[in-house]
């Protein structure tokens, strides 16, 4: 026979265990409890019941043997009677003589085999003629006959001479404790298992830009613990939010007045021939502290709303074709997502906007997830991009000249602010080609 190794059955079990901390903590609970009952049911079977089931057959089968030795002194009509009377009166045992009959042939057996095991090494050990049993023929009584000359002598005894009878009732408590233990055990272990995951709730909700206001610590001590640092880190990284908005709001300003005053000038300045160089050079700044403060605030202090992805995609459309772009929307009617509006739809706009910007064909569509999210695809017939340098289309300050015809205008932080949004939203981007024949970004959301 060959054997399984014990690594391959190592990680053959692994795969079988449960994955969450309620059911590894359950079974924790499980393993021992039904362990411990079954060693203790077959101790109980093993060293008692059998124990008691065999002096109580041993003491039957003497008393059968005494029967059959008292009658085979005397078999008359008047010794049996006697006979008959000091069983049923002393030992409880119906004793009659039936003329012409033999043993039955077929053998009558329990399901418990180690009764009729039992009995029947008893009777063996004490009679010396042929015998035959029964312990399911009737309920409460078991049947036993003795071959005789002329026929046949049985006797009828009480169950409860033969069988510990009351054996039952132990298990049934036994099974009752244990259900009762497992109960309490199991609503513990529920109750520390929902703290941590209204932690972890907690924790995922204030990932995509949610505060939980109502998120409150408790369970075993660990639990709260983590639960009151998770609320001091929350609350140190939202007065870090607050402050670096602040901040970008200041730079913000500070900022766009020189430029202003900048355009203002030139726009009063009489005509020259750099003019047109200059106003194309202030559009570029623009766009680029545009692009840089968009990428630094990540749209995270706006609150989420339910919104219908069919609207929001014909409105970024609409963006596409201002660019000169050929743009096909596809999405159901009715379906919502519980999104940041305006982040989502900056999102979406950076990717459309790259698409029009390399291809004349623009795909944008919708459709929701067997999971319950939903996904939104735009696609392009441009050039598109090696698979190699997927991942890299999403870093910061990253341009895909080669690939992409020279992103003129813009500093390569489109993708990574539209790939920071949707991870902010709780999903994420990936890219793949397109059945147009250009690029085709995959945009998954949670419903």
């Amino acid at each position: 026979m060959r054997l399984v190794p014990l690594s391959v059955l190592g990680r053959l079990l692994k795969r079988r265990l449960p994955t969450s901390l309620w059911g590894r903590s359950l079974l924790i609970i499980v393993i021992p409890v039904m362990v411990m009952q079954g060693a203790v049911t077959w101790a109980f079977f093993d060293m008692h019941w059998q124990t008691v089931t065999a002096r109580l057959s041993e003491g039957l089968a003497g008393d059968v043997a005494w029967a059959v030795e008292t009658y085979q002194d005397d078999p008359s009509e008047q010794n049996l009677a006697v006979i008959a009377d000091r069983a049923e009166r002393s030992v409880q045992l119906s004793i009659a003589f039936r003329p012409g009959y033999t043993l039955p042939a077929e053998q009558e057996r329990g399901p418990v085999g180690v009764v009729d095991r039992t009995l029947e090494a008893a009777l063996a050990g004490r009679l010396d003629q042929p015998f035959w049993f029964s312990t399911t023929r009737y309920p409460a009584y078991v049947d036993i006959q003795v071959q005789q000359p002329g026929g046949v002598l049985r006797v009828i005894a009480p169950r409860e001479r033969a069988v510990a009878t009351q054996a039952h009732i132990f298990v049934l408590w036994l099974m009752l404790a244990t259900v009762l233990l497992m109960s309490v055990a199991i609503l513990f272990i529920r109750n520390q298992v929902r703290a941590i995951e209204r932690l972890a709730e907690a924790a995922e909700a204030f990932g995509r830009g949610e505060l939980s206001p109502r998120f409150k610590p408790h369970g075993a001590r660990e639990v709260r613990q983590a639960a009151t640092a998770f609320l001091a880190m929350r609350d140190r990284i939202q007065r870090h939010i607050e402050q670096r908005t602040a901040l970008l709001a200041s730079v913000s300003h500070d900022l766009r007045t020189p430029l202003t005053r900048l355009r203002l000038e030139l726009a009063l300045a009489p005509k020259f021939k750099r003019a047109s160089a200059m106003q194309g050079d202030l559009d570029e700044m623009e766009h680029m502290i545009d692009e840089y403060l968009a990428f630094a605030k990540g749209e995270a202090g706006e609150a989420p709303q339910s919104i219908e992805i069919a609207p929001l995609l014909i409105a970024v459309g609409e963006d596409g074709r201002r660019a000169g772009a050929e743009v096909e929307v596809i999405a159901p009617p009715g379906l919502t997502a519980s999104l940041r509006p305006m982040a989502i739809r900056r999102a979406l706009m950076n990717l459309s906007g790259n698409a029009a910007a390399h291809g004349e064909h623009v795909r944008l569509s919708a459709r929701p997830l067997t999971s319950g999210g939903i996904e939104i695809t735009i696609e392009d017939d441009g050039p598109g991009i090696p698979e190699a340098m997927h991942d890299e289309a999403f870093l910061p300050f990253s341009r895909l000249d080669e690939s992409r015809n020279q992103n003129r205008k813009g500093v390569g932080l489109g993708m990574a602010i539209a790939r920071d949004v949707v991870r902010g939203h709780g999903g994420d981007i990936t890219l793949d080609r397109s059945d147009l024949g250009g690029l085709k970004a995959i945009v998954r959301l949670p419903g």
